[in-house]
Protein backbone atom coordinates (compact mmCIF):
# COMPACT_ATOMS: atom_id res chain seq x y z
CA UNK A 1 0.00 0.00 0.00
CA UNK A 2 1.47 3.21 -0.90
CA UNK A 3 0.51 5.45 1.94
CA UNK A 4 2.59 7.94 2.80
CA UNK A 5 0.78 11.07 4.27
CA UNK A 6 0.35 12.14 7.45
CA UNK A 7 -3.65 11.86 7.48
CA UNK A 8 -4.13 14.46 10.60
CA UNK A 9 -2.52 17.61 8.77
CA UNK A 10 -4.56 20.07 7.51
CA UNK A 11 -6.09 23.65 7.78
CA UNK A 12 -9.57 24.84 8.85
CA UNK A 13 -11.75 25.30 5.99
CA UNK A 14 -15.46 26.31 4.72
CA UNK A 15 -17.17 24.27 2.37
CA UNK A 16 -19.30 25.54 -0.27
CA UNK A 17 -23.15 24.87 -0.72
CA UNK A 18 -24.52 22.52 -3.51
CA UNK A 19 -26.62 23.62 -5.87
CA UNK A 20 -28.80 21.20 -7.80
CA UNK A 21 -32.10 19.72 -8.59
CA UNK A 22 -31.56 16.34 -7.65
CA UNK A 23 -28.81 15.89 -4.41
CA UNK A 24 -27.74 13.39 -2.07
CA UNK A 25 -25.88 14.54 1.25
CA UNK A 26 -24.42 12.22 3.85
CA UNK A 27 -21.30 12.21 5.80
CA UNK A 28 -19.62 9.55 3.18
CA UNK A 29 -18.85 9.98 -0.19
CA UNK A 30 -19.79 6.82 -1.94
CA UNK A 31 -22.44 6.63 -0.28
CA UNK A 32 -24.03 9.79 -1.66
CA UNK A 33 -22.77 8.69 -4.92
CA UNK A 34 -24.55 5.31 -4.59
CA UNK A 35 -27.50 7.57 -3.98
CA UNK A 36 -26.95 9.80 -6.58
CA UNK A 37 -27.01 6.86 -9.27
CA UNK A 38 -30.78 6.05 -8.52
CA UNK A 39 -32.05 8.97 -9.29
CA UNK A 40 -29.77 9.47 -12.47
CA UNK A 41 -30.97 6.01 -13.41
CA UNK A 42 -34.46 7.53 -13.10
CA UNK A 43 -35.81 6.48 -9.72
CA UNK A 44 -36.66 9.10 -7.02
CA UNK A 45 -35.29 10.57 -4.05
CA UNK A 46 -36.56 7.50 -1.59
CA UNK A 47 -35.07 4.82 -4.21
CA UNK A 48 -31.69 7.27 -3.62
CA UNK A 49 -32.33 7.34 0.54
CA UNK A 50 -32.34 3.62 0.88
CA UNK A 51 -29.52 2.83 -1.76
CA UNK A 52 -27.51 5.58 0.48
CA UNK A 53 -28.79 4.24 3.32
CA UNK A 54 -27.63 0.01 2.46
CA UNK A 55 -24.00 1.79 1.24
CA UNK A 56 -23.67 3.76 5.04
CA UNK A 57 -23.97 0.46 6.40
CA UNK A 58 -20.68 -0.81 4.72
CA UNK A 59 -18.61 2.39 4.77
CA UNK A 60 -19.50 3.96 7.75
CA UNK A 61 -19.39 0.79 9.88
CA UNK A 62 -18.48 2.76 13.13
CA UNK A 63 -21.38 4.28 13.15
CA UNK A 64 -24.48 2.02 11.34
CA UNK A 65 -24.80 -1.75 10.06
CA UNK A 66 -27.27 -4.28 8.90
CA UNK A 67 -28.84 -4.32 12.73
CA UNK A 68 -29.17 -0.69 12.90
CA UNK A 69 -32.37 1.11 13.65
CA UNK A 70 -34.09 4.00 11.79
CA UNK A 71 -36.37 6.76 11.35
CA UNK A 72 -37.56 8.64 8.03
CA UNK A 73 -39.50 11.88 7.66
CA UNK A 74 -40.38 12.47 4.00
CA UNK A 75 -41.94 14.83 1.95
CA UNK A 76 -44.10 12.86 -1.30
CA UNK A 77 -45.12 15.89 -3.29
CA UNK A 78 -48.11 16.53 -1.59
CA UNK A 79 -47.71 15.99 2.28
CA UNK A 80 -45.34 14.65 5.17
CA UNK A 81 -44.95 10.92 6.03
CA UNK A 82 -43.41 9.94 9.52
CA UNK A 83 -41.63 6.08 9.93
CA UNK A 84 -40.78 4.96 12.66
CA UNK A 85 -38.27 1.71 12.01
CA UNK A 86 -36.83 1.58 15.58
CA UNK A 87 -36.68 -1.66 17.39
CA UNK A 88 -38.77 -3.27 20.00
CA UNK A 89 -37.42 -5.33 23.31
CA UNK A 90 -37.68 -9.23 23.34
CA UNK A 91 -40.54 -10.73 24.69
CA UNK A 92 -38.64 -11.84 27.46
CA UNK A 93 -37.62 -8.54 28.51
CA UNK A 94 -38.61 -7.40 31.89
CA UNK A 95 -37.03 -5.00 34.71
CA UNK A 96 -37.24 -8.44 36.49
CA UNK A 97 -34.98 -10.13 33.88
CA UNK A 98 -32.19 -7.52 33.53
CA UNK A 99 -32.02 -7.24 37.33
CA UNK A 100 -32.28 -11.52 38.28
CA UNK A 101 -29.01 -11.43 35.55
CA UNK A 102 -27.49 -8.28 36.37
CA UNK A 103 -28.31 -7.44 40.45
CA UNK A 104 -30.85 -5.71 42.07
CA UNK A 105 -29.23 -2.60 41.83
CA UNK A 106 -29.05 -2.26 37.95
CA UNK A 107 -30.62 1.01 36.93
CA UNK A 108 -30.72 -0.06 33.00
CA UNK A 109 -30.19 -2.89 30.48
CA UNK A 110 -26.11 -3.36 29.44
CA UNK A 111 -24.45 -1.01 27.55
CA UNK A 112 -22.80 -4.11 25.51
CA UNK A 113 -23.57 -7.51 24.42
CA UNK A 114 -27.00 -9.07 23.58
CA UNK A 115 -28.62 -8.18 26.52
CA UNK A 116 -28.08 -4.49 25.01
CA UNK A 117 -29.79 -5.44 21.28
CA UNK A 118 -33.29 -4.78 20.68
CA UNK A 119 -34.69 -5.96 17.22
CA UNK A 120 -33.17 -4.24 14.72
CA UNK A 121 -34.98 -2.20 12.72
CA UNK A 122 -33.23 -0.73 9.49
CA UNK A 123 -33.93 -3.01 7.08
CA UNK A 124 -37.60 -3.71 7.69
CA UNK A 125 -37.43 0.59 7.11
CA UNK A 126 -36.14 0.05 3.96
CA UNK A 127 -38.91 -2.12 3.18
CA UNK A 128 -41.51 -0.54 4.09
CA UNK A 129 -40.11 2.99 2.29
CA UNK A 130 -39.69 0.82 -1.09
CA UNK A 131 -43.10 -0.66 -0.66
CA UNK A 132 -44.63 2.57 -0.15
CA UNK A 133 -42.83 4.93 -2.46
CA UNK A 134 -39.68 3.04 -4.36
CA UNK A 135 -40.04 3.30 -8.11
CA UNK A 136 -36.70 1.66 -8.77
CA UNK A 137 -36.50 -2.46 -8.17
CA UNK A 138 -35.55 -3.02 -4.68
CA UNK A 139 -32.15 -5.51 -5.61
CA UNK A 140 -30.95 -2.31 -8.02
CA UNK A 141 -31.18 0.01 -4.93
CA UNK A 142 -28.68 -2.36 -2.75
CA UNK A 143 -26.59 -3.49 -5.58
CA UNK A 144 -24.00 -0.84 -4.69
CA UNK A 145 -23.31 -1.58 -1.31
CA UNK A 146 -23.01 -5.13 -2.02
CA UNK A 147 -20.50 -4.22 -4.53
CA UNK A 148 -18.62 -2.02 -1.97
CA UNK A 149 -18.83 -5.01 0.51
CA UNK A 150 -17.67 -7.48 -1.91
CA UNK A 151 -14.92 -5.50 -3.67
CA UNK A 152 -13.87 -3.39 -0.54
CA UNK A 153 -13.09 0.40 -0.23
CA UNK A 154 -10.47 2.71 1.00
CA UNK A 155 -11.04 3.39 4.88
CA UNK A 156 -11.45 7.63 5.03
CA UNK A 157 -9.52 9.98 7.35
CA UNK A 158 -12.68 9.99 10.40
CA UNK A 159 -14.38 6.89 10.24
CA UNK A 160 -11.14 5.45 10.92
CA UNK A 161 -10.79 8.06 14.01
CA UNK A 162 -13.97 6.12 15.41
CA UNK A 163 -12.85 2.34 14.62
CA UNK A 164 -9.56 2.74 16.48
CA UNK A 165 -11.63 4.27 19.87
CA UNK A 166 -13.71 1.52 19.36
CA UNK A 167 -10.79 -1.09 19.01
CA UNK A 168 -9.24 0.38 22.19
CA UNK A 169 -12.36 -0.61 24.08
CA UNK A 170 -12.28 -4.79 25.48
CA UNK A 171 -16.57 -4.11 26.05
CA UNK A 172 -16.63 -3.74 22.37
CA UNK A 173 -14.13 -6.01 20.72
CA UNK A 174 -14.39 -8.79 23.06
CA UNK A 175 -18.26 -9.09 21.98
CA UNK A 176 -18.67 -12.09 19.60
CA UNK A 177 -17.97 -11.90 16.07
CA UNK A 178 -16.65 -8.03 16.50
CA UNK A 179 -13.00 -9.52 15.93
CA UNK A 180 -13.75 -11.41 12.88
CA UNK A 181 -15.82 -8.82 11.70
CA UNK A 182 -13.78 -5.33 12.26
CA UNK A 183 -10.30 -6.18 12.96
CA UNK A 184 -9.77 -8.60 9.90
CA UNK A 185 -5.91 -8.18 10.17
CA UNK A 186 -6.03 -8.44 14.31
CA UNK A 187 -6.39 -4.98 14.81
CA UNK A 188 -8.54 -1.53 12.66
CA UNK A 189 -7.90 -0.86 9.15
CA UNK A 190 -5.84 2.43 8.55
CA UNK A 191 -6.66 5.58 6.96
CA UNK A 192 -6.64 4.01 3.30
CA UNK A 193 -6.69 0.59 4.09
CA UNK A 194 -8.95 -1.25 2.26
CA UNK A 195 -11.66 -2.86 4.14
CA UNK A 196 -13.79 -5.74 2.19
CA UNK A 197 -17.33 -7.04 4.45
CA UNK A 198 -18.03 -9.89 2.22
CA UNK A 199 -20.47 -11.39 5.12
CA UNK A 200 -22.34 -8.14 5.48
CA UNK A 201 -22.84 -8.78 1.34
CA UNK A 202 -23.75 -12.32 1.78
CA UNK A 203 -26.65 -10.71 4.18
CA UNK A 204 -27.11 -7.89 1.68
CA UNK A 205 -27.82 -10.58 -1.33
CA UNK A 206 -30.28 -12.48 0.51
CA UNK A 207 -32.18 -8.90 1.36
CA UNK A 208 -32.11 -8.22 -2.57
CA UNK A 209 -33.52 -11.31 -3.54
CA UNK A 210 -36.37 -11.44 -0.69
CA UNK A 211 -37.90 -7.79 0.11
CA UNK A 212 -36.16 -7.96 3.33
CA UNK A 213 -37.98 -10.99 4.40
CA UNK A 214 -34.66 -13.47 4.87
CA UNK A 215 -33.59 -11.12 7.55
CA UNK A 216 -37.01 -11.01 10.26
CA UNK A 217 -38.62 -14.82 8.96
CA UNK A 218 -35.64 -16.31 7.07
CA UNK A 219 -32.23 -17.36 7.09
CA UNK A 220 -30.94 -14.67 7.80
CA UNK A 221 -33.40 -14.27 11.25
CA UNK A 222 -32.60 -17.92 12.38
CA UNK A 223 -28.87 -16.50 12.24
CA UNK A 224 -29.80 -14.14 14.11
CA UNK A 225 -31.83 -16.13 16.68
CA UNK A 226 -29.39 -18.69 17.18
CA UNK A 227 -26.25 -16.56 17.94
CA UNK A 228 -28.46 -15.34 20.64
CA UNK A 229 -29.59 -18.07 22.28
CA UNK A 230 -25.85 -19.45 22.15
CA UNK A 231 -24.24 -15.57 23.78
CA UNK A 232 -27.07 -15.62 26.43
CA UNK A 233 -29.28 -13.43 24.73
CA UNK A 234 -33.50 -13.33 24.77
CA UNK A 235 -34.19 -12.42 21.00
CA UNK A 236 -35.32 -15.80 19.37
CA UNK A 237 -37.38 -15.68 15.89
CA UNK A 238 -40.50 -14.64 16.84
CA UNK A 239 -39.07 -11.86 18.12
CA UNK A 240 -37.98 -11.04 14.70
CA UNK A 241 -40.81 -12.11 12.83
CA UNK A 242 -43.31 -9.96 14.69
CA UNK A 243 -41.79 -7.08 14.15
CA UNK A 244 -43.13 -4.21 12.11
CA UNK A 245 -42.42 -0.30 11.71
CA UNK A 246 -44.78 1.93 12.56
CA UNK A 247 -46.09 4.99 10.26
CA UNK A 248 -46.65 7.17 12.77
CA UNK A 249 -46.64 10.92 11.06
CA UNK A 250 -44.93 13.95 12.60
CA UNK A 251 -45.07 16.39 15.57
CA UNK A 252 -44.49 20.05 15.17
CA UNK A 253 -44.02 23.40 16.82
CA UNK A 254 -44.12 27.18 14.89
CA UNK A 255 -40.91 28.98 15.16
CA UNK A 256 -39.83 31.99 13.02
CA UNK A 257 -43.04 31.92 10.56
CA UNK A 258 -41.49 28.43 9.94
CA UNK A 259 -43.05 25.24 11.26
CA UNK A 260 -40.23 22.80 12.51
CA UNK A 261 -41.45 18.59 12.08
CA UNK A 262 -40.20 16.07 14.28
CA UNK A 263 -41.25 12.01 15.26
CA UNK A 264 -43.52 11.83 18.15
CA UNK A 265 -41.59 9.75 21.12
CA UNK A 266 -40.02 7.52 21.73
CA UNK A 267 -37.75 9.85 19.82
CA UNK A 268 -35.97 13.03 21.68
CA UNK A 269 -37.24 15.18 18.39
CA UNK A 270 -39.83 16.81 20.65
CA UNK A 271 -36.71 18.30 22.51
CA UNK A 272 -35.89 20.43 19.57
CA UNK A 273 -39.68 21.42 19.27
CA UNK A 274 -39.87 22.47 23.14
CA UNK A 275 -36.67 24.18 22.88
CA UNK A 276 -37.40 26.34 19.91
CA UNK A 277 -40.83 26.84 21.61
CA UNK A 278 -39.54 28.70 24.28
CA UNK A 279 -36.62 30.50 22.37
CA UNK A 280 -40.36 32.15 19.78
CA UNK A 281 -40.84 33.68 23.20
CA UNK A 282 -37.31 35.80 22.70
CA UNK A 283 -36.27 38.32 20.06
CA UNK A 284 -33.06 36.22 19.54
CA UNK A 285 -32.15 38.31 15.85
CA UNK A 286 -31.50 41.76 17.87
CA UNK A 287 -28.55 40.13 19.70
CA UNK A 288 -25.11 39.28 18.12
CA UNK A 289 -25.47 35.48 16.73
CA UNK A 290 -22.36 34.24 18.53
CA UNK A 291 -22.44 36.20 21.49
CA UNK A 292 -23.07 35.47 25.27
CA UNK A 293 -26.38 36.88 25.40
CA UNK A 294 -27.96 34.45 22.13
CA UNK A 295 -26.36 31.60 23.34
CA UNK A 296 -27.18 31.91 26.79
CA UNK A 297 -30.91 31.85 25.86
CA UNK A 298 -30.66 28.66 23.86
CA UNK A 299 -28.66 26.86 26.34
CA UNK A 300 -31.11 27.21 29.04
CA UNK A 301 -33.68 27.17 26.58
CA UNK A 302 -32.56 23.38 25.55
CA UNK A 303 -31.66 22.61 29.41
CA UNK A 304 -35.43 23.44 30.33
CA UNK A 305 -36.11 20.96 27.24
CA UNK A 306 -33.87 17.91 28.27
CA UNK A 307 -35.47 18.43 31.86
CA UNK A 308 -39.24 17.63 30.71
CA UNK A 309 -38.09 14.66 27.58
CA UNK A 310 -35.24 12.82 30.21
CA UNK A 311 -38.68 12.88 32.85
CA UNK A 312 -41.46 11.99 30.84
CA UNK A 313 -40.52 10.80 27.43
CA UNK A 314 -40.60 7.16 26.23
CA UNK A 315 -42.70 4.54 24.33
CA UNK A 316 -45.67 7.24 23.57
CA UNK A 317 -48.14 3.87 24.81
CA UNK A 318 -46.93 4.85 27.97
CA UNK A 319 -46.26 7.68 28.13
CA UNK A 320 -48.41 9.88 30.86
CA UNK A 321 -48.21 12.85 29.18
CA UNK A 322 -48.91 13.58 25.23
CA UNK A 323 -46.46 14.88 22.41
CA UNK A 324 -49.68 17.43 22.52
CA UNK A 325 -49.53 18.39 26.45
CA UNK A 326 -45.53 18.62 26.38
CA UNK A 327 -46.02 21.26 23.32
CA UNK A 328 -48.85 23.18 24.59
CA UNK A 329 -48.18 27.25 23.66
CA UNK A 330 -49.26 28.12 27.48
CA UNK A 331 -46.92 25.71 28.95
CA UNK A 332 -44.01 26.28 26.80
CA UNK A 333 -44.61 30.18 27.74
CA UNK A 334 -44.57 29.65 31.20
CA UNK A 335 -41.41 27.63 30.78
CA UNK A 336 -39.44 30.70 28.94
CA UNK A 337 -40.21 32.68 31.96
CA UNK A 338 -38.19 30.90 34.35
CA UNK A 339 -35.23 31.82 31.97
CA UNK A 340 -33.00 34.30 33.76
CA UNK A 341 -30.79 36.67 30.97
CA UNK A 342 -28.47 37.59 33.39
CA UNK A 343 -27.50 33.82 35.13
CA UNK A 344 -27.44 29.98 34.23
CA UNK A 345 -29.79 27.78 35.81
CA UNK A 346 -30.40 24.04 36.93
CA UNK A 347 -34.00 23.48 35.76
CA UNK A 348 -36.52 20.36 37.07
CA UNK A 349 -39.12 18.85 34.27
CA UNK A 350 -42.48 20.68 34.69
CA UNK A 351 -45.41 18.90 35.50
CA UNK A 352 -47.05 19.24 32.46
CA UNK A 353 -49.93 21.08 31.67
CA UNK A 354 -52.65 19.21 33.50
CA UNK A 355 -54.81 16.23 32.76
CA UNK A 356 -26.55 9.47 20.56
CA UNK A 357 -25.45 7.38 14.37
CA UNK A 358 -25.29 8.30 9.76
CA UNK A 359 -27.69 10.80 8.46
CA UNK A 360 -28.73 11.24 5.08
CA UNK A 361 -31.38 13.74 2.82
CA UNK A 362 -31.96 13.40 -0.72
CA UNK A 363 -34.42 15.15 -2.53
CA UNK A 364 -34.91 15.23 -6.46
CA UNK A 365 -36.47 17.08 -9.48
CA UNK A 366 -40.69 16.21 -8.94
CA UNK A 367 -40.48 17.75 -5.24
CA UNK A 368 -39.68 14.63 -3.10
CA UNK A 369 -37.33 15.15 -0.24
CA UNK A 370 -36.24 12.52 2.39
CA UNK A 371 -34.89 13.01 6.13
CA UNK A 372 -33.60 9.67 7.07
CA UNK A 373 -31.38 8.28 9.77
CA UNK A 374 -30.13 5.23 11.11
CA UNK A 375 -27.77 4.02 13.52
CA UNK A 376 -26.18 1.51 16.12
CA UNK A 377 -26.07 4.15 18.90
CA UNK A 378 -22.91 3.49 20.78
CA UNK A 379 -19.77 2.89 18.25
CA UNK A 380 -20.57 0.29 17.06
CA UNK A 381 -23.24 -0.44 18.88
CA UNK A 382 -23.80 -3.62 21.51
CA UNK A 383 -20.04 -5.23 19.60
CA UNK A 384 -22.26 -7.94 18.45
CA UNK A 385 -21.77 -8.87 15.08
CA UNK A 386 -23.24 -12.50 13.41
CA UNK A 387 -20.90 -14.54 12.06
CA UNK A 388 -21.11 -15.18 8.64
CA UNK A 389 -24.03 -12.42 8.26
CA UNK A 390 -22.21 -9.36 9.17
CA UNK A 391 -25.37 -8.27 10.81
CA UNK A 392 -23.52 -5.64 13.17
CA UNK A 393 -26.34 -4.64 16.13
CA UNK A 394 -27.38 -1.11 17.83
CA UNK A 395 -27.23 -0.96 21.40
CA UNK A 396 -30.57 0.57 22.28
CA UNK A 397 -32.08 -1.59 24.81
CA UNK A 398 -29.01 0.38 26.75
CA UNK A 399 -31.79 3.55 26.08
CA UNK A 400 -34.44 1.77 28.50
CA UNK A 401 -34.76 2.20 32.41
CA UNK A 402 -35.61 -0.15 35.15
CA UNK A 403 -37.22 2.10 36.88
CA UNK A 404 -41.29 0.98 36.96
CA UNK A 405 -42.14 5.09 38.18
CA UNK A 406 -40.61 6.15 34.49
CA UNK A 407 -42.47 5.85 30.82
CA UNK A 408 -39.19 4.68 29.66
CA UNK A 409 -39.17 1.14 31.57
CA UNK A 410 -38.32 -2.14 29.62
CA UNK A 411 -41.24 -4.20 29.05
CA UNK A 412 -42.02 -6.75 25.87
CA UNK A 413 -42.31 -5.50 22.48
CA UNK A 414 -41.96 -1.68 24.06
CA UNK A 415 -39.83 0.87 21.81
CA UNK A 416 -36.80 2.53 24.36
CA UNK A 417 -36.06 6.29 24.58
CA UNK A 418 -34.23 6.96 21.24
CA UNK A 419 -31.97 9.45 20.38
CA UNK A 420 -31.51 9.78 16.83
CA UNK A 421 -34.05 12.43 14.75
CA UNK A 422 -34.78 13.43 11.47
CA UNK A 423 -36.37 16.31 10.79
CA UNK A 424 -37.76 18.62 8.28
CA UNK A 425 -38.74 22.18 7.82
CA UNK A 426 -42.26 23.49 6.04
CA UNK A 427 -43.39 27.15 5.84
CA UNK A 428 -47.46 27.47 6.00
CA UNK A 429 -47.39 23.58 4.77
CA UNK A 430 -45.07 23.74 2.26
CA UNK A 431 -41.80 21.73 2.53
CA UNK A 432 -38.44 24.22 2.97
CA UNK A 433 -35.99 21.75 4.20
CA UNK A 434 -34.83 18.32 4.99
CA UNK A 435 -32.28 18.17 7.69
CA UNK A 436 -31.04 16.28 10.28
CA UNK A 437 -27.82 16.27 12.88
CA UNK A 438 -26.37 13.15 13.97
CA UNK A 439 -24.59 12.50 17.27
CA UNK A 440 -26.63 11.09 20.57
CA UNK A 441 -27.71 14.29 22.83
CA UNK A 442 -26.04 16.44 20.48
CA UNK A 443 -29.10 16.34 18.01
CA UNK A 444 -31.87 18.46 19.09
CA UNK A 445 -28.99 20.74 20.31
CA UNK A 446 -27.75 20.54 16.84
CA UNK A 447 -31.01 21.48 15.26
CA UNK A 448 -31.94 24.32 17.36
CA UNK A 449 -28.73 25.76 16.73
CA UNK A 450 -28.39 25.48 13.45
CA UNK A 451 -32.07 26.69 12.61
CA UNK A 452 -31.51 29.40 14.79
CA UNK A 453 -28.49 30.65 12.40
CA UNK A 454 -31.01 30.29 9.54
CA UNK A 455 -34.18 31.60 10.75
CA UNK A 456 -33.02 34.57 13.09
CA UNK A 457 -29.66 35.50 11.69
CA UNK A 458 -29.80 34.62 7.76
CA UNK A 459 -27.01 32.30 7.71
CA UNK A 460 -27.22 29.85 4.32
CA UNK A 461 -27.00 26.05 5.58
CA UNK A 462 -23.34 25.82 5.03
CA UNK A 463 -22.88 28.07 7.25
CA UNK A 464 -24.48 27.13 10.08
CA UNK A 465 -23.65 23.95 9.42
CA UNK A 466 -19.90 24.88 9.50
CA UNK A 467 -20.04 27.23 12.35
CA UNK A 468 -18.69 26.23 16.15
CA UNK A 469 -21.19 24.84 18.23
CA UNK A 470 -21.66 24.15 21.83
CA UNK A 471 -23.08 20.73 23.86
CA UNK A 472 -24.91 21.15 26.89
CA UNK A 473 -24.35 17.35 29.02
CA UNK A 474 -24.47 16.80 32.59
CA UNK A 475 -24.86 20.16 33.62
CA UNK A 476 -21.41 21.17 31.94
CA UNK A 477 -21.36 23.28 28.21
CA UNK A 478 -18.89 21.82 26.08
CA UNK A 479 -17.68 24.44 23.34
CA UNK A 480 -16.20 23.12 20.16
CA UNK A 481 -12.73 24.42 18.85
CA UNK A 482 -13.46 27.57 17.13
CA UNK A 483 -15.66 28.84 19.96
CA UNK A 484 -15.36 32.48 20.81
CA UNK A 485 -13.15 32.30 23.69
CA UNK A 486 -14.72 36.06 24.84
CA UNK A 487 -18.65 34.16 24.83
CA UNK A 488 -17.42 31.16 26.40
CA UNK A 489 -15.82 33.22 29.40
CA UNK A 490 -19.15 35.46 29.44
CA UNK A 491 -21.22 32.76 29.46
CA UNK A 492 -19.49 31.64 32.51
CA UNK A 493 -19.53 35.03 34.51
CA UNK A 494 -23.16 33.76 33.99
CA UNK A 495 -22.58 30.74 35.94
CA UNK A 496 -22.54 28.04 33.10
CA UNK A 497 -19.64 25.57 33.86
CA UNK A 498 -18.02 25.83 29.94
CA UNK A 499 -15.01 22.93 29.58
CA UNK A 500 -13.77 22.79 25.93
CA UNK A 501 -13.92 19.64 24.12
CA UNK A 502 -12.09 18.36 21.48
CA UNK A 503 -14.28 15.61 19.74
CA UNK A 504 -16.04 16.61 16.73
CA UNK A 505 -16.92 13.51 15.53
CA UNK A 506 -19.96 12.76 17.73
CA UNK A 507 -19.75 15.45 20.46
CA UNK A 508 -21.01 18.40 18.42
CA UNK A 509 -23.10 16.55 15.94
CA UNK A 510 -22.48 16.17 12.15
CA UNK A 511 -25.07 17.67 9.85
CA UNK A 512 -27.12 17.09 6.55
CA UNK A 513 -29.23 20.03 5.01
CA UNK A 514 -31.41 20.14 1.62
CA UNK A 515 -32.96 23.41 1.28
CA UNK A 516 -35.60 24.02 -1.36
CA UNK A 517 -35.10 27.29 -3.52
CA UNK A 518 -37.86 27.08 -5.44
CA UNK A 519 -39.52 25.22 -7.81
CA UNK A 520 -37.40 22.16 -7.58
CA UNK A 521 -37.56 21.36 -11.77
CA UNK A 522 -36.27 25.04 -12.01
CA UNK A 523 -34.40 26.32 -9.48
CA UNK A 524 -33.94 23.30 -7.78
CA UNK A 525 -32.11 22.77 -4.21
CA UNK A 526 -29.30 24.61 -2.01
CA UNK A 527 -27.69 21.13 -0.11
CA UNK A 528 -25.05 21.72 3.18
CA UNK A 529 -23.06 18.63 4.31
CA UNK A 530 -20.53 19.09 7.61
CA UNK A 531 -17.34 19.12 7.63
CA UNK A 532 -16.96 17.39 10.85
CA UNK A 533 -17.59 14.20 8.80
CA UNK A 534 -15.68 12.66 5.61
CA UNK A 535 -18.86 13.05 3.97
CA UNK A 536 -20.11 15.53 0.60
CA UNK A 537 -23.40 16.81 -0.91
CA UNK A 538 -23.71 15.26 -4.70
CA UNK A 539 -26.07 16.41 -7.12
CA UNK A 540 -26.61 16.65 -10.58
Amino acid sequence: MNNPFDWSAGYASRRSPVFARNIVSTSHPLAAQAGLAQLQAGGNAVDAAIATAAMMTIVEPCSNGLGSDAFCILWDGQQLHGLNASGTAPAAWTPEYFKGKYGADAKTPPKRGWDSVTVPGAVAGWMALHQRFGKRPFADLLAPAIEAAERGYAVPVIVQQKWTNAASLAEITQQPGFAEAFLPRGREPAVGERFAFAQAARTLRLVAATKGEAYYRGEVAAAIAAHAKAHGGAMTGADLAAYRPEWVGTISTRYRGHELHEIPPNGQGIAALIALGILEHFDLGVLPVDGVASQHLQIEAMKLAFADVYRHVGDARAMKLTAAQMLDAAYLKSRAALIDPKRAQDFGPGHGPLGGTIYLTAADASGMMVSFIQSNYMGFGSGVVVPGYGVSLQNRGHGFTLDASRANVVAPGKRPFHTIIPAFLTKNGAPVMSFGVMGGDMQPQGHLQTLVRMLDYQQHPQAACDAPRWRFNAGIVNNEQGFSEATATGLRALGHRVEPFADSYQDYGAGQFIWRLGDPSVEGYAAASDPRRDGQAAGY
